[in-house]
């Protein structure tokens, strides 16, 4: 009976230090919470938020709708503000990069829109110009065939519904028709007849072989052009559009548990492990991850244009030297005036 007396005041005693024991880790973990939530006043401030809304103590965590219900530093209306916190940090974040990328394809966009229109208001100044000291008062009685051209050519960069084979056709008809009643002013001609000579005009070639080639050349490098232009402000619009998408409450949500529901537990200056953010960010950015593969194609394609100008239908090599193509086509008709008439 005695040994069993004293078993049983050594297992009182063992029951009663493991309470202390316990109690002492209850307390010191209390303690620590208690502390931290310090912390956690002077991070909350730094958010711009007003401090006494923390508790001074760790609370319970019951009315929290999105961190643990765990002992806490934050109340519910914390949890709210951050939750509003988050979405706006969110979208701010995504701003930058979207902004820089929106601002870079407006400006890519400009650029090559005032290149383009200057290229062609420069060739329409020089043809003026050439013209005027070749062909003199001819040239200015007739002007308005010249003009018309570069109007119909810069309609359809603009994007008018133009067909740039008829717009070559017609110039060179027109051209044509003007240029044989001057070569033959003793006569007199109607129009069905210079409709007539006007229709022949591919087995005549009074201009030899440049109205098919010009026309080849303006038909390729004006589609290249006004579809790359017209490419820069369609990925500036993507650009916009995707920037107007919000964050999901699913994602606002992930990424306060993630962020804040560490920090209302005190730990304000824990990171997430690189996995948890990913993973957290991926499913933020499924919308914008289904654009990939179309936006990439898109990329290809405007890569291969801005090659294309460059390379086969350089814009430059074609517009530039207008006047001087023009001219050489009316000159291939002064020395074929007499077999075209002939015929």
């Amino acid at each position: 009976m005695a040994d069993f007396a004293k078993m049983s005041v050594s297992v009182t005693q063992q029951c009663f230090r493991a309470s202390l024991l316990f109690l002492a880790i209850s307390y010191t973990q209390c303690l620590s919470l208690n502390t931290a939530c310090i912390e956690v006043k002077k991070a909350y401030a730094e958010k711009g938020f007003d401090e006494n809304e923390v508790p001074i103590t760790a609370i319970s965590g019951m009315d929290l709708s999105i961190c643990p219900h765990t002992e806490t530093c934050c109340t519910r209306s914390m949890e709210d503000k951050l939750v509003s916190l988050t979405n706006k940090e969110h979208i701010r974040q995504l701003d930058e990069p979207f902004k820089l990328l929106k601002t870079n394809f407006a400006s890519r966009t400009k650029k090559f829109d005032e290149f383009f229109t200057d290229l062609l208001d420069n060739a329409r100044r020089d043809l003026h110009e050439m013209f005027v000291k070749t062909y003199g008062l001819l040239y200015q009685q007739n002007a308005q065939i010249f003009a018309q051209l570069f109007d119909d050519l810069r309609g359809y960069y603009k994007g008018k519904d133009k067909n740039l084979v008829e717009v070559m056709e017609n110039f060179f008809s027109k051209l044509l028709q003007r240029m044989f009643e001057l070569i033959n002013a003793t006569y007199k001609f109607d129009d069905d007849y210079l409709v007539c000579v006007t229709e022949r005009m591919n087995d005549l070639k009074p201009f030899g072989d440049v109205p098919q080639k010009l026309s080849l050349h303006v038909k390729r490098s004006f589609i290249a052009a006004r579809t790359f232009v017209q490419g820069l402000a369609i990925g500036r619009d993507v650009v916009s559009t995707v920037m107007e998408i919000a964050p999901s409450d699913a994602c606002v949500k992930a990424i306060v548990r993630m962020t804040y529901c560490p920090y209302c537990r005190g730990l304000t200056s824990t990171k997430p492990c690189s996995n948890y953010c990913l993973n957290t960010m991926k499913g933020c950015l499924a919308q914008h991850a289904d654009l990939n593969d179309v936006w990439n194609a898109y990329i290809d394609a405007l890569n291969m244009l801005a090659g294309r100008l460059e390379g086969p239908f350089n814009i430059e090599s074609v517009v530039d030297p207008l006047d001087v193509k023009i001219s050489e086509a009316i000159m291939n008709l002064q020395e074929n005036s007499q077999k075209v008439t002939t015929q």
